[in-house]
């Protein structure tokens, strides 16, 4: 394969594993509430759903190695600890919610199926791609994702050329802001890392062994994953936008039925009553690359755990398909009632970890990577307890002394104290 069939191979396999559902969900429902004001929300969504994602590939090509990596140097007990938990939420989290999405969207309102079928069989396939594992890059690369880069741009350039009414005025107070905060919550920079781990995987089973080579090939597929995101984030956004004076949802039902309310409507106003096919087979795509990229990179880390164990890698398959199909007849509010103050406790951690791991090495100290860790460790630590504990009048004043506090972004400021402290130091000759 030439180096550029290779190098947009790369990208496009990285585009489909990061663009899931909630990422095709989210961003029209946020522009119909941006209104006149999109182009704030474009700008602060890309910082947190784009730029740190993206961050955390180029920080994979730099290690080639696996998440283990990331934290090392803080000391492998915590960098083995941090990796478990991480896999453990993606494939008890997000992996059995793309299969419920993909049952809700794409397959109960056209066969009426339940959605334990559903589960069942969207995770054989799931398991067969994971199981045939040098594969992947190459199939979801060169069929998959033009397929749904191909879906996406048709309802989007549709969409933007049609004749629109007047804008509505935002609902947002401050829009930059609003859009920061809906791209943290994404969590997609805990994707990156898990994602990274597959891309790098893949090379190495492709017969890439060059450092330099793969290092190149993996950042600029990761800046040509990002230009993709951005345009269809910005799209997604603008088309929301433009139809919020045209379609009407219920700001009262759940933000889950907003968004598929709102999203099946423009599909509907631009592909007509095909719009619902296009969206059942982008909604399935979206869903199905998400758990291949999650599954994989947790069977890729256990069988590293476990001294390169072939079985290892197909018995945590295995497990973590049949947790998505168990997992998937649950109540999701329950299980989200726990994730989220895990997510807030742990993502905040991934987030310090890329950014150490992009800086130059010379700057990149052990002590600097501890110090920024327990901090943002602590100041997480009390996010996560607000969760279970929202009356607490201490957590809830020192949330408002704490700058950003309110927003869950707490440890920012701390986290950069520290790193500007510590790194900017003299160092020892």
């Amino acid at each position: 394969m030439s180096k550029n069939k290779e190098l947009f191979v790369t990208a496009f396999a990285l585009f489909s594993m990061f663009f899931g559902a909630g990422n095709l969900l989210l961003p029209p429902l946020l522009g119909y509430q941006a209104g006149d004001q999109w182009f704030w929300v474009v700008l602060g969504f890309m910082i947190t759903a784009v730029v740190i994602p993206i961050f955390g590939i180029l920080a994979h090509a730099r290690l080639q190695g696996s998440m283990f990596d990331f934290g090392k140097k803080v000391s492998p007990l915590f960098s083995t600890i941090f990796c478990i938990v991480i896999y453990v939420i993606a494939v008890a989290i997000p992996s059995p919610r793309t299969a419920a999405a993909t049952h809700e969207i794409s397959i109960f309102p056209n066969f009426g199926t339940n959605a334990l079928l559903t589960s069942s069989i969207y995770f054989a396939l799931v398991l067969i791609f994971a199981l045939n594992r040098s594969k992947i890059l190459n199939f979801i690369g060169k069929f998959l994702t033009p397929l749904i880069v191909s879906i996406l741009l048709l309802i989007i350039g549709i969409g933007l050329c049609m004749p629109h009414e007047a804008v509505e005025a935002s609902n947002f107070d401050i829009p930059l802001f609003k859009g920061l905060l809906e791209g943290y919550q994404t969590f997609d920079a805990i994707g990156a890392v898990v994602i990274g781990g597959v891309i790098i995987i893949s090379l190495n089973l492709k017969g890439l062994n060059s450092f330099e080579e793969k290092k190149t090939l993996i950042a600029k597929s990761g800046w040509i994953a990002g230009l993709g995101l951005f345009i269809m984030y910005a799209g997604l956004i603008l088309l929301g936008s433009y139809f919020s004076s045209e379609i009407d949802i219920d700001m009262n039902a759940s933000n889950d039925m907003k968004r598929a309310t709102l999203l099946r409507g423009i599909s509907l106003a631009t592909l007509g009553n095909i719009g619902t096919a296009f969206l059942s087979v982008l909604v399935a795509l979206a869903c199905f690359t998400t758990a291949v990229g999650i599954i994989t990179g947790t069977a890729d880390y256990f069988k590293e755990l476990f001294h390169n164990s072939q079985k290892a890698y197909v018995s945590t398959a295995i497990l973590a398909s049949i947790l998505g199909v168990l997992v998937g007849q649950l109540d999701f509010h329950y299980i989200v009632v726990i994730a989220i103050p895990v997510l807030s406790f742990v993502y905040p951690i991934t987030i310090v970890l890329i950014f150490l791991n992009i800086i130059p090495q010379k700057i990149a100290t052990p002590l600097l990577f501890r110090a920024v860790v327990a901090i943002t460790f602590v100041f997480g630590l009390f996010d996560a307890i607000f969760y279970f504990y929202p009356d607490s009048i201490f957590l809830k004043n020192f949330r408002e002394v704490i700058p950003l506090g309110i927003y869950d972004f707490g440890w920012v400021l701390p986290a950069l104290v520290t790193f500007l402290v510590l790194g900017l130091m003299p160092k020892k000759a």
